[in-house]
């Protein structure tokens, strides 16, 4: 579907404040992956500023961000190792002639249109990979978080050599080492607690930001003692003394060996993975509802990859993390990612002594908590609920990852995912007759905007592109019918990228809906399990009885009169009707009590914003009221300091001249300002001042109301009833 090209400078404050909040998170991560990598720390910055300007004027996405990734970490570090010889300066200029190679194979890719590559790989597989690529860099981060920069190896060596590392820091290490680990570990811990703290104040400062803070903090106060810092230079940043005219030559003398190709193609393979997995996920979060063009993207990837090369910076890929925080904070176009660059540029160029104060083991404490986050518990226990073989999969690919390399890791991965599927369908064949055979039959139903697509044989990562290319054609205002009735196999990677294509279309207000599975056994209750015609073990059912809260909500719901349910059936895009809940994903609804007769309902919910590392999830407890009569769409807050620097980024609030107080301890914000204050009317506003601790929004016809960023106590939520009821009444008079 073709999109009009509003101005570059529509929503141009919201596009700088989001680009302003993003370099703040790109400046110490920049910093902290070069060093991973073996690279100078200016050249994460380089991967950074060049990604944002050339992507930005290049690019085929709207609300991504670029610059150095996690998954390049590995690859590079032991491109500088191996090229290098041991020799560190010399690996790291022969490592940039491979960065420049990788960036014009991307280009190439993009040209010849590869922007679907990471179809042919499966979940499972890619998530092993990155999960070790987790590991390897928290371990060898672990160190150098504790002021050790020497100690080498594999995984396995690494974590036997841990308590050594403990016992040798607090025996002999220098006072600055000690000084160097403590800021290390205060890092960490920020890096861990700052989801968990709610002080409003303490979260204007993203939390790789406030590691910078807490370095320079005690660079200051050290200072000020008249001592200076004592950790040692070796454990500082070190940055050029020109930055501007201080450019490496890269040397391309090794490019005739096998080793220098590997290399390259290990790059090459990694940075298009990541950077595809990436757009495909915060094209999902687009409150615009855009698709971006991979291909296009991949070809300013491959550009801004080559000049990034010869300026001595890394590879520029796509990042999650940074993007889901430039759309959470209104990010609408790719000039964030250009306002994200000039600032990071503006801050290096300022603050370049403040940050050769700043000790390695504070970055590298930030890179020990990404590393947790793509390898952590929980991901396992979600391999396992989706099924057995899923985490037989994910283990394989990650063990084969950590004792060998990235490339073989993720083969030995694709390996394992056919023969799972083999074993589980007891048939060879089916895989081996039916992969070149055409298997998606699509056609539309009469003069409906209804479109059937029928499949048949097998479904698996292996074939996945014939359906996908058939529900790229089907317009995403349209209804699709996806059935499987004559399919034999159908397996995880199918299920979850189907699952996207329903978020997408219902999106643009169409539809997806998927028939003939139903005779399919499984052996998971996850809905993303892998489905076959061929008998399997018993369904498995996860969870247990309920907790005594919910049983005192059932009280509640009896005494009340109402009913009560621990899992309803409910909409996925319930909070994106309302304001600022636009980009959110609900995960879960449960424990409802609901009032048929009042058309009022109070439920938990688990949504979520941001995807993969960066993902942030919320879980607390909503009132959901139906309306008699309509109402203005609007978003009730109290005013906090959060609420007034947004005004700075074009959201404003909805003042009510005769009434001051108000005004200024309430935050309003609405489509129709006009209607918005003939509706709060003297009585209603006297009304939120006694109540105005609740977060009510409105979409005309429905209201939701908050109370906490948590789940409302068995008190909270009567609490939130009666208020709910006397809301209801006040409106409907």
């Amino acid at each position: 579907m073709a999109h009009s090209k509003p101005s570059l400078f529509t929503g141009l404050r919201s596009n700088i404040f989001a680009g302003f909040v993003v370099s703040l998170i790109a400046l110490p991560l920049a910093l902290g992956l070069a060093i991973a990598s073996g690279f100078p720390p200016i050249a994460g910055i380089i991967a950074s500023v060049v990604g944002g300007v050339l992507v930005a004027v290049l690019g085929g996405s709207y609300v991504t961000i670029t610059g150095p990734g996690n998954g390049l970490v590995v690859v590079l570090l032991g491109a500088v190792t191996v090229l290098g010889e041991g020799n560190a300066q010399a690996g790291y200029l022969y490592a940039l002639a491979a960065v420049i190679f990788s960036g014009v194979l991307l280009l190439i890719f993009g040209f010849l249109r590869f922007g679907a590559l990471s179809d042919f790989f499966p979940a499972t597989a890619i998530q092993g990979m990155l999960s070790a690529i987790g590991i390897t860099i928290l371990l060898k981060q672990f160190y150098v978080m504790l002021g050790d920069l020497e100690t080498k190896g594999s995984a396995l060596e690494l974590v036997i050599g841990i308590p050594e590392l403990l016992l040798r820091l607090l025996s002999e290490a220098s006072s600055g080492q000690l000084y160097a680990a403590a800021i290390g570990v205060l890092s960490l811990l920020i890096m861990v607690f700052y989801s968990k703290i709610t002080n409003r104040f303490f979260h204007l400062v993203p939390a790789p930001m406030w590691v910078v803070v807490l370095a320079l903090g005690f660079d200051a106060y050290a200072t000020y003692l008249g001592d200076g810092n004592p950790i040692s230079d070796v454990l500082l940043i070190s940055l050029p003394d020109n930055l501007l005219t201080s450019v490496p030559s890269p040397n391309f003398s090794k490019w005739q060996e096998p080793a220098f190709w590997g290399v390259v193609l290990s790059i090459t393979l990694i940075s298009s993975i990541e950077s595809l997995l990436s757009i495909k996920a915060v094209d999902k979060l687009d409150p615009e509802k855009r698709r971006s063009n991979t291909n296009k993207d991949m070809k300013a990837l491959g550009v801004a990859t080559i000049v990034s090369g010869f300026l001595g910076g890394m590879n520029v890929v796509t990042v999650i993390a940074r993007s889901s925080v430039n759309v959470n904070n209104q990010a609408t176009k790719r000039i964030s990612n250009f306002f994200h660059a000039l600032f990071l540029f503006v801050m290096v160029l300022v603050f370049q002594e403040q940050l050769r104060r700043i000790p390695l083991t504070a970055l590298a404490a930030i890179l020990v908590y990404t590393g947790y986050k793509l390898s952590a518990p929980e991901i396992f226990v979600r391999m396992y609920r989706i099924g057995k073989e899923q985490l037989f999969i994910f283990l394989t690919t990650l063990v084969a990852t950590l004792l060998t390399d990235l490339i073989t890791g993720i083969l030995i991965g694709l390996l394992a995912t056919f023969v799972v599927h083999v074993v589980l369908n007891k048939a060879f064949w089916l895989f081996s007759r039916n992969l070149l055979k055409p298997n998606v039959l699509m056609y539309k139903e009469g003069e409906t905007q209804k479109y059937y697509v029928g499949i048949i044989h097998f479904c698996t990562f292996l074939n996945f592109y014939k359906l996908k290319a058939k529900l790229d054609k089907i317009p995403q205002n349209a209804q699709a019918v996806v059935d499987f009735s004559l399919c034999s196999f159908v397996d995880h990677t199918v299920q979850e990228s189907l699952n996207n294509y329903e978020e997408l279309f219902v999106r643009k207000g169409g539809s997806v809906e998927i028939i003939g599975l139903d005779v399919h056994q499984t052996d998971s209750s996850h809905p993303f399990a892998v489905r076959t015609l061929r008998p399997m073990e018993k369904l498995r059912v996860f969870g247990g009885g309920r907790t005594k809260r919910q049983q005192q909500l059932e009280a509640l719901a009896g005494e009340k009169g109402w009913g009560y349910q621990d899992a309803p059936k409910t909409k996925k895009l319930l909070l994106q009707k309302y304001i600022g809940y636009e980009t959110t994903s609900v995960e879960r609804v449960y424990n409802q009590l609901s009032n048929a007769e009042n058309s009022i309902s109070l439920f938990d919910i688990k949504y979520s914003e941001g995807v993969f590392i960066a993902k942030e999830s919320v879980q607390t407890t909503f009132l959901h009221i139906k309306l008699k009569n309509t109402v203005p769409v609007f978003s009730f807050d109290r005013e906090m300091l959060l609420e007034k620097l947004s005004n700075l980024a074009g959201f404003h609030d909805i003042d009510f001249p005769k009434n001051p107080t108000f005004s200024r301890d309430f935050y309003v914000r609405g489509d129709n300002p006009s209607a918005v204050r003939d509706f709060f009317s003297e009585e209603l506003i006297s009304f939120f001042s006694a109540y105005g601790f609740y977060h009510v929004m409105s979409n005309g016809n429905e209201l939701i109301v908050r109370q906490f960023l948590r789940t409302a106590t068995p008190a909270e939520a009567t609490a939130m009833i009666e208020f709910g009821l006397a809301l209801k009444k006040k409106i409907e008079g």
